[in-house]
């Protein structure tokens, strides 16, 4: 019997936890915490009873939720105030009528909107940001720091937004290398630094054949950015563009699209153990609804790098399915065989524990869900 699983999943309305039972015999779901704050993701350890929480938006602010206590409680490092503490500090007796008082000035009111993903290398906790922005906890999240070297690139005076703005999304790290760090933004590719965020490397550079006028680059509008370690240590993406792939760190990407249903979707994820093994979940296209092609929903599963892929369907519907699965909304555990998790912009969240053979609907009903973590054991 595989571990129990703890699945961290955020959504417009605050994060839930989702919890399997002893013996597998369901899952509870606690929530929402977080304030009913937008979570765009959600990260932890399960053991330890460890989880931050990081979003916002226009109204709340943005800043990152922490919890020591297996979320039963939760503290907020604000980052940058929102709205509601203008409209609290504009109207005191207001804010007195529903106990409320605005928060303090933030350190970065003004140049940040929200936070959108997180990641732990070594002793660092890292947050992204809307507009692309990374910053440094070394405190466990208590405290942030934004680290200029990302923002100071050379090429940082033309990156344009993707259709949500121009985000910090994805942040992968090399656990045997702290220093080895991956960022995504959309719409401005791929970047890595070797010295712990100190300074960057853009990486968006085709190894294959390219389509003409695209100066040998993929896309830069990646949707999805992971990294598979163990021995042959992959990069993936799924790209606004299609799927691509790099054996080398991200200095080369070589596409992988061919196979698969679509060249668009929004998450990838990847196998604990097999660099080689990835899913993914094609949508119609960027203008045909955003939704399962043929509205019949399927995972797609590489065993080979991308040489060929499969079409999981078992436990999916078949008919009627417009839902959407958004960037960060995918995740793996660590089990044998792999547990494979999904949620949906319908409100429901999706599990394998046979690595994407066979599905199972493990949550219904919540709200719009925009991130899906397993919280780490150990």
């Amino acid at each position: 019997m595989a571990a129990a699983v703890t699945l961290l999943v955020g959504t417009t309305k605050g994060l839930f936890l989702l919890a399997e039972e002893a013996g597998g015999a369901g899952w509870s779901v606690s929530g929402p915490h977080c304030g009913g704050w937008a979570i765009n993701h959600a990260i932890g350890n399960a053991e330890r009873g460890a989880f931050w929480a990081a979003g916002g938006g226009e109204w709340s602010g943005a800043g990152v939720w922490r919890s020591a206590d297996g979320g039963a409680s939760w503290a907020l490092a604000k980052l940058s105030n929102g709205k509601f503490d203008a409209f609290l500090e504009a109207d005191p007796a207001f804010a007195a009528s529903i106990g409320v008082q605005p928060d303090p000035p933030a350190p970065y009111s003004g140049t940040l909107d929200a936070l959108w993903s997180l990641a732990v290398a070594g002793d660092t906790l890292y947050a992204g940001g809307k507009p692309a922005a990374l910053f440094a906890s070394r405190d466990s999240g208590a405290s942030w720091e934004r680290l200029p070297g990302l923002t100071d690139h050379p090429s940082a005076a033309g990156w344009q937004p993707g259709a949500a703005g121009l985000t910090l999304h994805s942040i992968v790290a090399d656990a045997a290398d702290p220093g080895r760090i991956w960022v995504a933004i959309s719409a401005a590719g791929v970047f890595a630094s070797e010295d712990g965020g100190a300074s960057w490397d853009r990486r968006n550079r085709r190894a294959n054949a390219a389509p003409a006028g695209d100066g040998g680059e993929t896309g830069l509008c990646v949707h999805n950015l992971q990294r598979a370690a163990g021995p042959g240590e992959r990069l993936w993406q799924q790209n606004h563009e299609g799927v691509f792939t790099s054996p080398d760190g991200g200095r080369s990407w070589q596409e992988v699209t061919a196979g698969l249903p679509s060249s668009f979707g929004f998450p990838i994820a990847v196998h604990p153990a097999d660099p080689a093994t990835a899913w993914v979940v094609p949508l119609n296209g960027d203008m045909g609804g955003r939704f399962p092609p043929g509205a019949a929903a399927a995972v797609w599963r590489t065993r080979d790098a991308g040489a060929s892929w499969q079409g999981l369907r078992a436990g999916l519907p078949q008919q009627g399915c417009y839902f959407t699965v958004l960037r960060q909304a995918m995740a793996t555990d660590r089990a044998s065989p792999a547990g494979v998790y999904f949620g949906t912009n319908s409100g429901s969240v999706f599990a394998s524990r046979d690595e994407g053979d066979n599905w199972q609907e493990i949550a219904r009903h919540l709200p719009t869900v925009l991130s899906v973590e397993v919280a780490a054991r150990g």
